[in-house]
C-alpha cells in the first residue's frame, strides 16, 4: 500500500532536516501524598485520558506528575554517578519534566492542565519502557530509533551532544505522535487541544539555555555549542524541537484520523522509519573519530564535574522549577 501524500510530506521533511545535523532528591511539596510510587501507577495507565479515573496518571491529577518526577529522579540517580552516556539525555528529561511542573502550576498557562499532566505521564512512560526493554535484553521490543539511541551510548560512540539529539529525536519525533494520538487531540466538544501542545514550546525555550549550561559542566564540554540545522547552541536547539514537535503533532492527526487499522499501521510504520532514519544520520554526523577522537577527555571531565556544582535551580522570571 502506498502512503498518502501528507505522510510523506512530513516524512521527508523530518529526514531532510537529520542531514543538516554536524558533527538528588527534591524536597516533597505540600500538597505531595505521604507516598506515591511510579510503579504502582503503571498497570492502570491506559493511553486514554478519564477525568473520573482512580488511577492519578489516567485522571491527569498533579500528583502523577510528582511520581514521574521521583522516578526520573530514581533513574537519573545510578546513570548520573556512573558518568553513563545515557545520563545526558536522563537529566535532560528530568529537566524539563521539573520546568513543566513549574509552567503547569502558573494560572492559566493551560486550558486544560489535566489532559497535559496525563500526556506527561504518557509520554514518559513510552521512554521509560523503551530503556527498560533495551536494558534486559529485549532488543525486538524497543523501537529502532531508540535501539540506536541507547546503543551509541552504552558504547560511547557519539559526541555528549549527539546523546541529546539522539534522545531528543527518539522521544519527539518517535514517541510523541503515538502518545498525543493515543491520548486522543481532540476535546470531547471536538476541540483541537493543539493550543495546549503549542504552549510546551514557551516553557521549552526557557529552559533549553540552563540546561546545555548544566550538561556542559556536569557530562561534556562541548555541549554548549551544539550545532543544529536552525543555529549553534541553545536557539538553534529551540528551533530544532519545535520543529519536530509540530511534526509530531501533524503525524499524531495522520493516525488518528486514519479510516482503518491497516491505513494507520502504514502511517505508524512510516513514523517508525523516519524516526530510525533521523537517528543513523545524527549517529554518523555526531561520531566520535578514534583514535584521535574518543571519549576520553570528556568521560575525565565528568568523573570530576559530575556532582558539582550542587543540583542547579532554573530561574522563569522571578520563580524558580525546583
Amino acid at each position: 500500500m502506498r502512503l498518502s501524500h501528507p505522510v510523506r510530506v512530513l516524512a521527508v521533511a523530518a529526514c531532510a532536516a537529520g542531514l543538516l545535523f554536524p558533527v538528588g532528591q527534591q524536597p516533597a511539596s505540600a500538597d505531595d501524598p505521604i507516598f506515591l510510587d511510579w510503579p504502582s501507577l503503571l498497570p492502570g495507565l491506559t493511553l486514554g485520558y478519564d477525568p473520573s479515573s482512580e488511577n492519578d496518571c489516567v485522571a491527569g491529577r498533579p500528583h502523577c506528575v510528582n511520581a514521574t518526577i521521583r522516578e526520573m529522579e530514581r533513574r537519573f540517580e545510578d546513570l548520573g554517578r556512573a558518568c553513563s552516556h545515557q545520563a545526558v539525555f536522563a537529566l535532560a528529561y528530568l529537566r524539563t519534566t521539573q520546568a513543566y511542573k513549574w509552567a503547569r502550576d502558573q494560572a492559566g498557562f493551560f486550558s486544560d492542565t489535566p489532559w497535559v499532566n496525563h500526556e506527561d505521564a504518557v509520554f514518559a512512560k513510552f521512554y521509560f519502557d523503551a530503556y527498560d526493554n533495551w536494558a534486559s535484553g529485549a532488543r525486538s521490543q524497543v523501537p529502532q530509533a531508540w535501539l540506536i539511541a541507547f546503543d551509541a551510548a552504552a558504547n560511547r560512540r557519539v559526541t555528549g551532544g549527539g546523546n541529546l539529539l539522539l534522545g531528543m529525536n527518539a522521544h519527539i519525533n518517535r514517541d510523541l505522535p503515538f502518545t498525543v494520538a493515543g491520548i486522543g487531540i481532540n476535546t470531547p466538544d471536538g476541540q483541537s487541544r493543539k493550543p495546549d501542545h503549542d504552549q510546551v514550546n514557551e516553557f521549552l525555550n526557557t529552559v533549553v539555555q540552563p540546561l546545555l549550561a548544566e550538561l556542559n559542566t556536569r557530562y561534556d564540554p562541548s555541549i554548549v555549542n551544539l550545532v543544529t540545522p536552525y543555529g549553534v547552541g541553545y536557539t538553534g536547539l529551540f528551533q530544532t524541537v519545535a520543529a519536530w514537535r509540530e511534526l509530531a503533532w501533524r503525524n499524531a492527526e495522520l493516525l488518528a484520523a486514519a479510516p482503518t487499522p491497516q491505513l494507520r499501521a502504514v502511517i505508524a510504520a512510516e513514523v517508525e522509519l523516519t524516526a530510525a532514519t533521523q537517528a543513523t544520520l545524527l549517529s554518523t554526523a555526531n561520531s566520535y573519530l578514534p583514535p584521535l577522537h574518543t571519549s576520553v577527555q570528556r568521560d575525565a571531565h565528568c568523573a570530576t564535574h559530575h556532582a558539582l556544582p550542587p543540583p542547579m535551580t532554573y530561574s522563569f522570571g522571578t520563580a524558580s522549577a525546583y
